[in-house]
């Protein structure tokens, strides 16, 4: 018999097993949400997690359009982007992202922030999947629900 040892053993990108998680989005708060999905996309919630290896799971998010903001956020938060010219900023705030074309983009931005940048990030990125309605087409993976809502009391509680 093997005898214990402390060393930590990374796994390897083939020994990742994927899951699929399923978020409403209906009335919760941005940041907090995005911090939970983050978590899940990187894998940080298993004990297996490896920094250097993609080993979360994918997470399905519906009513991303019915996400909501504390405080004046609504208002005052600004998003940025520069269109590449001598003088090119442009603003606009949370409240009209909200209510423009691609609402989802709030959520996404959000999530991405929290990702690290580089190749295992866009990868990591890729598991994410938003939708402004209660429809989505990923039904055939079976995707496991997260009552999110419950899990931000629970870390209330605690604190």
């Amino acid at each position: 018999m093997k005898a214990l040892t402390k060393a930590t053993r990374s796994i390897k990108p083939a020994e990742v097993e994927k899951k699929w998680h399923l978020i409403d989005a209906e009335g919760l708060v941005v940041g907090r949400l995005a911090t939970i999905v983050a978590n899940i996309l990187r894998g940080k919630h298993k004990p297996s997690y490896t920094p250097h290896v993609d080993c979360g799971d994918h997470v399905i998010i519906i009513n991303a359009d019915k996400v909501k903001f504390t405080g004046n956020k609504l208002q005052q938060k600004k998003y940025y982007k520069h269109t590449g010219y001598a003088g090119g900023l442009k603003e606009v705030t949370a409240g009209k992202v909200l209510e423009g074309r691609f609402p989802e983009r709030v959520l996404e931005k959000a999530v991405e922030r929290m990702i690290p940048r580089g190749p295992l990030g866009r990868a990591q990125m890729k598991a994410l999947h938003l939708y402004n309605g209660t429809e989505h087409p990923h039904g055939g993976q079976s995707p496991e629900v997260l009552d999110v809502a419950s899990m931000n009391r629970k870390n209330k509680a605690a604190q």
